[in-house]
């Protein structure tokens, strides 16, 4: 297992470099409730987002009625004509929600933009959708899409941040380096890291894992 997926946060107080992302979305859950919402994450690559998107599922559903899309071209008709059906039932387990995730979500297709513009106007308060893309694929969606704006508004845009990030990804990789006995630098190095891979924490755990800081 990388070692992203190996240490990959679980719970929002274990999100690091996002407070007001997290804020935003705890704030939303607490006023509206987990279910009936759709979500928009956006941000620079390997600050979160993916995470923050799994977090956000695993507050209402199991691992087996969630179901993410690596990519937004994985989302066809046929996906989206299994979900149509399959939403309005309670899923499984502790928690009776189902969520769905698309990450790359730039790479929506018209067809499929505007299936979900009916879709999100009547989500059922079992189900959430987090739809996840880098700030570039954001400017990218809004620029090619004559629905992009209206699918924006069904949901509640939450843009992550890539300032302030380095003492932060630094000492949090620091410490994953040590756990996996991959650490043997001071942390200044950890600071360069962050710099060389623009803040990216995924690259910086995958560099780290190719034994880059022993």
């Amino acid at each position: 297992m990388q070692l992203y997926e190996k240490h990959r946060p679980t719970t929002f107080t274990s999100v690091v470099g996002q407070q007001k992302a997290v804020t935003a979305i705890e704030t939303h859950i607490h006023r509206a409730g987990w279910g009936g919402s759709a979500y928009w994450l956006s941000g620079p690559s390997g600050t979160g987002k993916t995470t923050l998107a799994r977090i956000i599922a695993h507050q209402g559903a199991e691992d087996l009625c969630i179901t993410e899309f690596d990519s937004a071209g994985d989302l066809d008709s046929a996906s989206l004509d299994r979900i149509d059906r399959e939403q309005h039932m309670y899923g499984w387990g502790a928690k009776s929600g189902r969520a769905y995730i698309v990450n790359e979500a730039h790479g929506l297709r018209g067809l499929i933009v505007r299936r979900l513009l009916g879709m999100l106007e009547r989500i059922p308060s079992h189900v959430v959708w987090v739809f996840t893309t880098t700030t570039e694929g954001l400017s990218l969606f809004a620029d090619m899409q004559m629905d992009a704006n209206p699918l924006l508004s069904r949901c509640v845009e939450v843009r992550l941040t890539g300032q302030g990030l380095n003492k932060v990804f630094a000492a949090h990789c620091q410490r994953i380096a040590r756990e996996e006995h991959l650490d043997g630098k001071p942390i200044s190095a950890y600071q360069q890291l962050a710099r060389d891979c623009h803040n990216n924490c995924r690259q910086m755990l995958q560099r780290i894992s190719a034994g880059q800081m022993i």
